[in-house]
């Protein structure tokens, strides 16, 4: 698990890098940086206002007595696209920005329960209780 995150956080900078190199080489460095800039500002405004709807919701549903488990996972969806948004690159705002589209983030959300779901039957995913560590 290790060496794959290692991975991530060595491969997705290296990419990012590469990309914003070759889009500069073809549109210049000022455009390039006022396309990074612009894609920061209007990515942390699309990001707060869904999050803002969001937390409606989830308020909305805990009112009506409803666990707001699918409006939970929307926001934490939405908190990474905007954490993602706000960093330099192309690759990351492609990501940030699809997760901010209601129905991409439903597949995101789908590929995400059947990753649990695996992870809790393989093992790999375990829940204790407070009564388990007093065994």
């Amino acid at each position: 698990m290790i060496a794959k995150l290692l991975l991530l956080f060595i491969m997705v900078p290296l990419v990012e890098l590469f990309l914003l190199i070759e889009i500069g080489s073809q549109i210049g460095t000022i455009s390039t940086l006022t396309i990074i800039v612009l894609t920061g500002i209007l990515g942390a405004f699309l990001a707060r206002r869904q999050g803002i709807g969001v937390l409606i919701q989830i308020r909305t549903e805990i009112a009506n007595g409803r666990l707001p488990a699918t409006q939970l996972a929307d926001g934490i969806i939405i908190l990474l696209a905007g954490a993602v948004l706000i960093t330099p690159g192309v690759l990351t705002d492609a990501l940030g920005f699809l997760c901010l589209i209601p129905a991409s983030r439903k597949i995101i959300k789908k590929m995400l329960w059947r990753w649990l779901e695996s992870a809790i039957h393989d093992g790999r995913i375990a829940f204790r209780t407070h009564n388990d560590s007093l065994s």
